[in-house]
């Protein structure tokens, strides 16, 4: 991108609010760019990859506008932030604070949920807590208690996961008229480490070419089950007998090898694997059933037992978020009240619903309707997850003058949330502005309002890139 931009006239920045000046903008492969971008608007880079869109939002006016936020925080304080470098820029003027919007993916963790991200939950357990239907003579409830995450409300059988993966003779020895020689404990690893954990059998006494089916159940459970790791000497290649000698005229081993029984390897590798292609390959052996104290629901009993709207914290988080809103909603009118003559749970249940109710109208705003707080995190596309972000930015209590800087792919803008976007924006303070990195907003079909464009030539490495405005968000 060069130096050459052709500007909105200045009559329409003045109707609006002014401008952001930018001059002499050389970060990467900006080569001396001079341009007026509108306030109160939506502004759009657009462009090939590598015409300098993201330098200029990103590496330029956003690390600009974090630039002056950390001079304003105490020298300890600032080393508590990730700092973009300084932007190379000769100035920047009419410069409001900016918040940057990445696309990212879920948490990797199962345990984080909607919910959670969204902070939902943490008014539910709220709502459960201090307003829910108890049972006769069950004390109250801390909020702690609602949330499978924590050591006060997690299931203590399928700690707080839901589910519990169990093992099988069935499931680790698929054909037992294998031999052990042969590879009939499937569940074991291939390659060396098979082999390893076959030459130890051999030096523990185990006959490893008699088919599975014919060995003594007590050595079968042995093998399979046993949680004992115990470290003997290995003779590489030995039969039993010649093992059986060599221990007996105790020469030198290959090696010294320790066992580990077929399920504790299954079990530990996958937990602790950091390699998706063996976490595949033990989740084979696994049987997963709903956990039979908590039927899946992941919280211990007594939580369970408290409820609201006549259902428990795990079957309301299982409601979409639009049901979810058209649940609550009368009780924030008092159409609905609460059972029992309680004016201080009424006064409770008006505090929580209207922030809940806030938070969930925003959401429904960006077309998420159809997630439930309930859903994992990891489940969800990048587009969804980072449709988040913009949640608390977008929160009706959020005032004054903010920059938003967000890159979209054109996966992500499809036509019901790009429908969304513009709706909760419209709504939203007048000062509020946001800006894009990404050919998908220029192509997003946005009904409402009026464009004006203005061609950005491209760099060296790009045709075109378009700066648009959009005065009616």
């Amino acid at each position: 991108m060069d130096a050459r931009v052709n500007r909105l006239e200045n009559s329409d920045f003045e109707a609006d609010g002014g401008c952001v000046r930018v001059q002499g903008a050389r970060e990467h492969n900006l080569k001396d760019v001079s341009l007026d971008i509108p306030r109160n608007a939506l502004v759009v880079f657009t462009g090939v990859s590598g015409s300098g869109k993201s330098s200029l939002a990103f590496g330029t006016l956003y690390a600009e506008a974090q630039r002056r936020y950390l001079e304003s925080v105490s020298p300890y304080a600032r080393r508590l932030f990730h700092q973009m470098a300084v932007p190379e820029v000769d100035s920047v003027e009419g410069l409001p604070p900016a918040v940057a919007l990445q696309q990212q993916r879920g948490s990797p963790t199962t345990r984080s949920s909607v919910g959670s991200v969204t902070t939902l939950s943490n008014l539910l357990r709220m709502l459960y807590s201090r307003a829910g239907d108890y049972p006769r003579n069950q004390p109250l409830l801390y909020a702690e208690s609602f949330s499978p995450n924590t050591p006060e409300g997690a299931c203590p059988n399928c700690h707080g996961i839901g589910r519990l993966h169990e093992v099988s003779e069935r499931t680790m020895v698929p054909d037992d008229k294998l031999s052990i020689r042969d590879r009939a404990v499937a569940a074991w690893p291939t390659a060396w480490q098979g082999q390893n954990l076959r030459d130890i059998l051999v030096t523990l006494g185990y006959d490893v070419d008699k088919p599975w089916r014919e060995l003594p159940k007590k050595d079968r459970d042995w093998i399979l089950f046993t949680d004992e790791q115990p470290t003997v000497p290995v003779y590489a290649g030995y039969t039993l007998a010649e093992t059986k000698r060599a221990l007996k005229r105790k020469e030198e081993p290959s090696y010294q090898g320790t066992f580990t029984g077929a399920r504790k390897y299954v079990l530990q590798t996958f937990a602790t694997t950091q390699s998706a292609m063996m976490k595949r390959r033990v989740a084979q052996f696994l049987s997963s059933t709903d956990c039979p104290i908590c039927h899946g629901k992941r919280l211990k009993p007594e939580a369970l037992a408290v409820t609201f709207a006549g259902m428990d914290i795990a079957e309301i988080s299982r409601l979409p978020l639009k049901g979810l809103g058209e649940l609550l909603r009368p009780y924030l009118n008092r159409k609905k009240k609460i059972s029992g003559n309680h004016p201080e749970k009424e006064l409770v249940v008006q505090r929580i619903m209207e922030d809940l109710l806030a938070r969930l109208e925003v959401l429904l705003d960006l077309g998420l309707g159809y997630l439930t707080p309930e859903r994992s995190t990891p489940t969800l596309s990048p587009g969804d997850f980072s449709g988040f972000a913009w949640r608390p930015r977008l929160d009706p209590i959020c005032s004054g003058s903010s920059m938003f800087w967000t890159s979209r792919r054109r996966d992500f803008i499809r036509p019901t949330p790009r429908r969304c976007y513009a709706r909760s924006t419209a709504s939203r303070p007048p000062a509020t502005r946001f800006s894009s990195s990404s050919m998908s907003w220029m192509s997003c079909g946005m009904r409402t309002g009026w464009w004006m464009s203005a061609p950005v030539p491209a760099s060296t490495a790009a045709k075109s890139c378009t700066a648009a405005r959009y005065p009616g968000s």
